[in-house]
Parts: C-alpha cells; sequence; structure tokens
C-alpha cells in the first residue's frame, strides 16, 4: 500500500536535524525549521486511507518514505507502532526515536533530515517540486 503527497521544496530547507525530518502543508518555512525537507503538501496524515492507518499500526510493519526532487531520490526506511495516529492536518514526521505523536508517521527511521542525500537537499533549497511516497509492508 502507498500513499503520495506533492510539495515543494523552499530556500530555507537545509536537512541538518539529528532526530527528525518533516514534509508540511505550511506554505512558509524559517531557518529555524531545520528538519523540514518540502512545505506547501497538498494532503497531510490526516488525509491517508484508513487501510493504510491501520497497516502501519503494525509494530512488525516496515514504512519506506520516498523523496524524488530534480531528479534525485532518497528513501529512508523505519517501522510502524500501535500509538500511531496519522490524525495530523499540517505534518508529517518522521522520527529516529520512538517518540509518537499526531504528527508522527514513522518511528526508528534508520536516519534524519541531516542523513538525506546533499544534492538532493541542494534541490530542495532551489525550491523543486517534490514528490513524497509512503509505503508500508
Amino acid at each position: 500500500m502507498q500513499e503520495v503527497i506533492n510539495a515543494q521544496g523552499h530556500e530555507h530547507v537545509s536537512a541538518e536535524h539529528a532526530s527528525t525530518f518533516e514534509v508540511t502543508t505550511d506554505d512558509y518555512l524559517t531557518p529555524a525549521g531545520d528538519c523540514i525537507l518540502a512545505i506547501n503538501a497538498d494532503r497531510a496524515p490526516a488525509d491517508f486511507d484508513p487501510d493504510f492507518i491501520d497497516a502501519c499500526q503494525d509494530a512488525d510493519a516496515t514504512i519506506t518514505v520516498t523523496i524524488e526532487a530534480d531528479g534525485h531520490t532518497e528513501t529512508v526506511t523505519g517501522r510502524g507502532d500501535p500509538a500511531l495516529e496519522y490524525t495530523n492536518d499540517r505534518s508529517a514526521v518522521g522520527r529516529t526515536s520512538e517518540y509518537v505523536d499526531d504528527r508522527t508517521i514513522m518511528v526508528d527511521a534508520e536516519f534524519a533530515a541531516e542523513g538525506f542525500d546533499r544534492d538532493l537537499v541542494e534541490a530542495l533549497a532551489a525550491g523543486a517540486d517534490v514528490t513524497v511516497t509512503f509505503r508500508v509492508e
């Protein structure tokens, strides 16, 4: 199963956060948002199909997030958790920790914003169109 979000990069994308990465529906980004990879997302976790959400709430589920922009692609893998809500209507956050709130879309991610390919980050900072694909197995 998969869900797709279309978004865009922004000049303030720095991808320097050590424990999270985020995609937001907000139409702005300040330099302090060092975990945010894309803005203006056309969907949020609250819009995802209930069957997709159910699958993500399995502690044994593998969740992958693939971010594509301007010919660059990066995939990060994490896992599901029974506490995942997918109820936030603004932000999707991947976490390297096991912390869960209404924005969390995966836990135990293999890396956070700082681990994303720098060529991809450069494309995001140039404002490229972004496709974010969420898969659960």
